[in-house]
């Protein structure tokens, strides 16, 4: 991936970050943009979208629903030749790995075997 699609990628991430949080009020969820991947010719881009604290199906739906919107204030602040077309997906690592460190608790918890120690002769 270039420097200028990464550096594209983390202007938008930032900007609908921003949108996200200054213009949905998500009522005891709480969302994130953890990531942008936009093509190579600027013209599509996933937006990737955590959600904790509740389902991500409505968010995901709302975001997409209200994706021109989006894309229309995003665009007032990074100025490209063409707009890419927004389109928000769940992305589940921070869920994952939630469930990965509270797993990690459980085997914490579970009475450990007295090690043997074997006789050498």
């Amino acid at each position: 991936m270039s420097q200028r699609i990464q550096r594209v990628n983390e202007l938008i991430r930032r900007e609908v970050g921003n949108i996200v949080q200054r213009d949905y009020e998500w009522h005891g969820i709480l969302v994130t943009i953890s990531g942008v991947e936009i093509t190579q010719d600027l013209k599509e881009g996933k937006v990737w979208t955590s959600v904790l604290g509740g389902s991500s199906d409505p968010v995901i739906k709302k975001l997409n629903k209200d994706h021109g919107a989006i894309q229309s204030k995003v665009m007032k602040r990074v100025v490209l030749k063409s707009t890419p077309v927004l389109r928000f997906v769940c992305d589940t690592s921070a869920e994952r790995g939630v469930d990965m460190v509270n797993l990690l608790d459980e085997v914490d918890k579970i009475p450990k075997a007295p090690v043997e120690e074997s006789e050498s002769e």
